[in-house]
């Protein structure tokens, strides 16, 4: 602490350097627990002159005031505690004292203004004559603001405070700096250790200290005057007076003298001008526990009664005054009241958490079951948190009292929890099934609801074509009726269902959902269709409109108050974000997301995919794996069915990598078999290129071709641009490894060509990431096929090799430059692994530069490029025997590269090299040519490593 710096503490601190200053009196004044004792404990430490004498009293111990012993006659800094204790002998001493000080002496006198017993007056009345020479000022300590509340707790819980637990904390505790300090030490000693929540720090309870402290001062109150206070804690918040007075039922004048008694004593503070309650909100329970039970229940009454002459009528709080009361049926009614509020205001988590509660009470008749449960569901569909939800409504739907109706309603719903909140769509469709049998009859509008939510394509199980049918079913039972809400609601999965098929007419399909904003029932279900239509542009490749979708439907989700739509188009803007190539800090996105949405990771599955994606491309295959496979926290079978292609494709990619050609194939028919039975291609596109490689390479070439021809047959007529992309990539793959398997020079030509088609598609999307690696494909083919020629010329003995074009437009040289322009892109994204793979390809072609010495360059202490190269690969993860795969040497050489990079930078391991290469300037890698001989090998002749 800096005492110097303010204002009224500098004074303080230069009588105490001068022996020739003038006296100075500081008066200290701050609430219970703001740190006035702590203020006087560092004024102690003040530097003052070598013969300054420091004398510290605290007023109401009982032992009567200090001797001056003569202390008069040498600097001294008076400092004096608690002087709202002080009896009269203490402040007859405190004033004889003060108005003594001599030149080069202070003093600083704390106390309690709210327990002053004159107020305003800290050494009682009559007021003191100070001497002309004594500068006189006073310091007002305040509470902690909401930031140095939340630093407090992010220091004594070990960082394990969320900003919502740190902003109830101050809530609860107003900043008062002991009572914030007594709560954080009761966090601290919970085991289990907290995970800091807000309901973590409402269930700590009351510490000791303010507990102690408000009930001293409520019982020091006259019995007539208590129920002034007992009124103010069953109220909790601070009320305008006449409620105050309602609430107690002491009537006006009698409770206006007790509000005036309770203020003078401190029981009651007015935090707020006109508002009166306790000056720390957390006191209120300790005070409310200690009410008798009959008295309380009377307050709870009264409570809500008063609170319903507001405007608008805070139901909530009525609600669970009502409850308290033991009024049950009011209690019911005002909670319906209050859920049906906050969802019309879109605040639907209140409505969750609120009707939670009250369904889970024991006793409940099953005539309020069936008013609330629907409300519970209906908020819960467009919510975050459902675990308890689906619990709870999962109870409900056995009971067999239920009417039909009510139970296919809530059937429904507990069915888009499973399968969109929860992840467990298989499950959720089977209840959606059962939903739409009950409602067909008696609710066909819900039926028909529940019959286009089974026609989604991301949920697993269906075929395509039972999709369509119940889509066909649904708009039947729609168009009989006049449900605009339920018709926007068909509408929204008619057109998702259109376009994730690609199928003709898909766009104009989502263009009816706009607009159609103005009922807020159509409205959400209007935001819906936009969020997903926009989730499913990314997928197919239309960036650019889905980045007006994602705008629209986010904009339209927030204002429908509908935190789950917004958490999906979140999702599919982190997709988009690594397809466009917009790399910079989407790790660190990828990785928020997933600690917002910890309660409900489903939530975040678009988030650990591209996460992983991530990881391979930047080397890290430790963690690639992990988060492909979602953490643990979602079954694969369960993933949406393009997210878990995806992350099929990936995990084939990273076996391949690793040379794992078995388990790559046996991944890779596992996966194709899952798309195949929905039939949904074009959620295919980042699982086919590498599935086709891995059974190719396999020997499985029959295999291969079989599924490059149901890929293009499920493409066939369809606007598709990424899957397109994919099926020219995966043609080329398939050329590829054909050709070099029959070692027939025609084949590398044609894919060659099938890999620039493939780069050209990707750049217009644009995928600058797929761009680089089928333009790398392409290139490595012309060089394949180039030194393919060298070694037929070689044997007929011309060993002349050609510079010119092998396939159509490609030479050696332009494969040259394409390669060097991968290399830039794959560095530019931070692809580690893929610039590192291209510049080994590179060095193959380089002629080693003229007018060098013979043998390796000198690098002294310094990294070699191929050193840095190595080291960059190692500190990602990769292990030596991947690092020797991807840049064509041997694991040995491998490891004397990483041996001699830790011995130049002095580091101690692999993890102490990453950080000291983070601190090293990065050597230029694509100059010249390495004489190493391993880099002599036919370029290409290992297709795993891509």
């Amino acid at each position: 602490m800096n005492l110097t710096r303010g204002s009224a503490l500098r004074p303080l601190a230069r009588a105490l350097t001068d022996e020739r200053a003038e006296p100075v009196l500081l008066f200290v004044e701050g609430a219970a627990g703001e740190g006035k004792s702590h203020l006087l404990r560092a004024l102690a430490g003040l530097p003052g002159t070598a013969h300054a004498v420091r004398v510290r009293w605290g007023c109401g111990a009982g032992a009567g005031p200090p001797g001056e012993d003569g202390n008069r006659q040498a600097p001294t800094l008076w400092l004096v505690d608690d002087v709202h204790r002080a009896d009269e002998a203490e402040l007859r001493w405190l004033r004889r004292v003060l108005g003594g000080l001599e030149r080069g002496s202070a003093a600083a006198v704390a106390y309690r203004p709210e327990e002053l017993p004159v107020p305003g007056l800290p050494l009682g009345g009559p007021p003191m004559t100070y001497p002309s020479r004594l500068t006189v000022l006073r310091h007002r300590l305040a509470p902690w603001d909401e930031e140095r509340v939340h630093r407090a707790a992010a220091e004594a819980l070990d960082g394990s405070c969320t900003p919502e637990a740190a902003r109830r904390l101050y809530e609860l505790t107003a900043g008062v700096p002991q009572v914030v300090v007594d709560l954080l030490a009761v966090l601290r000693e919970r085991h289990p250790a907290i995970t800091g929540t807000a309901a973590e720090v409402e269930a700590a309870g009351v510490p000791t200290r303010l507990a102690e402290l408000v009930l001293s001062r409520t019982h020091a109150l006259s019995p007539e005057h208590r129920p002034v206070v007992w009124a103010a804690a069953v109220l909790g918040a601070p009320v305008p007076r006449d409620e105050l007075i309602a609430v107690s039922g002491l009537g006006a004048a009698a409770g206006t003298g007790a509000l005036l008694r309770a203020l003078e004593t401190a029981a009651l503070a007015e935090p707020t001008e006109g508002r009166y309650g306790f000056a720390v909100p957390l006191a209120a329970p300790a005070v409310r526990a200690c009410v008798p039970g009959p008295v309380r229940q009377d307050l709870h009454g009264r409570a809500a009664a008063v609170l319903r002459r507001r405007q608008p009528v805070p139901w909530a709080d009525v609600a669970e005054h009502h409850r308290a009361a033991g009024e049950t049926r009011s209690w019911l009614a005002a909670v319906e009241k209050a859920a049906a509020a906050e969802a019309a205001a879109g605040r639907h988590q209140p409505a969750i958490t609120l009707l939670e509660r009250t369904l889970a009470t024991p006793g409940l008749p099953p005539q309020s079951r069936a008013r609330l449960a629907p409300l519970l569901a209906r908020s819960a569909v467009t919510g975050l948190r459902s675990d308890q939800t689906v619990e709870v409504l999962a109870q409900i739907v056995r009971d067999a009292s239920l009417p039909p109706a009510v139970r296919g309603e809530l059937r429904l719903d507990l069915g888009l929890m499973l399968a969109n909140q929860m992840g467990r769509g298989p499950e959720g469709r089977q209840v959606l099934e059962l939903a739409a049998a009950e409602l067909c009859e008696v609710r066909p509008v819900l039926a028909a609801r529940a019959m286009a939510a089974l026609s989604s394509t991301f949920v697993p199980g269906n075929h395509i074509e039972a999709d369509r049918e119940w889509m066909a079913r649904a708009v039947t039972l729609t168009d009989a009726g006049e449900d605009e809400a339920m018709r926007t609601a068909v509408l929204a999965n008619r057109a998702d269902l259109a376009l994730s098929c690609a199928d003709p007419g898909a766009w104009d399909l989502v263009g009816e959902l706009s607009g159609k904003d103005t009922d807020p029932a159509c409205a959400r279900q209007a935001a819906r269709g936009l969020c997903n239509a926009a989730n499913s542009a990314v997928w197919l490749g239309f960036h650019d409109r889905a980045e007006d979708l994602l705008a629209e439907g986010l904009e339209l989700a927030a204002r429908s108050g509908a935190p789950y739509l917004e958490h999906t188009a979140l999702g599919a803007r982190l997709l988009q974000e690594w397809w466009t190539g917009q790399w910079t800090g989407l790790a660190e996105r990828c990785e928020d997301f997933v600690e917002a949405t910890a309660d409900m990771p489903f939530l975040a599955s678009d988030a650990y995919v591209v996460r992983g994606l991530l990881a391979l491309a930047q080397g890290d295959w430790g963690e690639a794996g992990p988060w492909l496979s979602q953490r643990g926290t979602t079954r694969p079978e369960n993933l949406p069915v393009p997210l878990a292609a995806t992350a099929g494709g990936a995990a084939i990619r990273l076996a391949l990598a690793r040379q794992e050609v078995d388990a790559a194939a046996d991944r890779a028919r596992a996966a194709w078999t899952a798309l195949a039975e929905k039939g949904v291609w074009t959620w295919g596109h980042e699982l086919l290129p590498w599935a086709v490689e891995a059974v190719a390479r396999a020997g499985d070439t029959t295999a291969a071709h079989a599924m490059i021809r149901a890929f293009s047959q499920g493409l066939d007529g369809r606007d598709a641009p990424a899957p397109q992309a994919s099926l020219l990539w995966g043609r080329a793959v398939l050329t590829e490894t054909e050709a070099l398997a029959g070692e027939e020079r025609g084949g590398l030509p044609r894919a060659a060509e099938f890999y620039r088609e493939a780069a050209a598609a990707y750049g217009v999307m644009p995928h600058p990431y797929s761009r680089a690696l089928t333009a790398e494909g392409a290139a490595r083919c012309v060089l394949m096929a180039a030194e393919a020629d060298t070694r037929t010329a070689g044997e007929g003995g011309d060993t002349a090799v050609s510079q010119g074009p092998v396939s159509d437009g490609l030479s050696t040289l332009s494969a040259v430059a394409e390669l060097e322009t991968c290399a830039r892109t794959f560095t530019e994204l931070g692809a580690v692994w893929d610039a590192a793979r291209v510049r080994a390809l590179l060095r193959t072609q380089r002629p080693v530069k003229k007018g060098r010495p013979p043998g390796r360059p000198s690098h002294a202490d310094e990294l070699s490029p191929r050193e840095a190269e190595v080291s960059q690969l190692a500190v990602s993860g990769l292990t030596n025997r991947e690092i020797a795969a991807t840049l064509h040497l041997s694991p040995r050489t491998v490891e004397q590269h990483i041996a001699r990079a830790m011995r130049k930078t002095g580091a101690l391991s692999r993890r102490d090299l990453a950080r000291r290469l983070a601190t090293a300037p990065a050597p230029q890698v694509l100059e010249g040519a390495s004489p190493d001989a391993e880099h002599n090998r036919r370029p290409g002749a290992e297709i795993a490593q891509r």
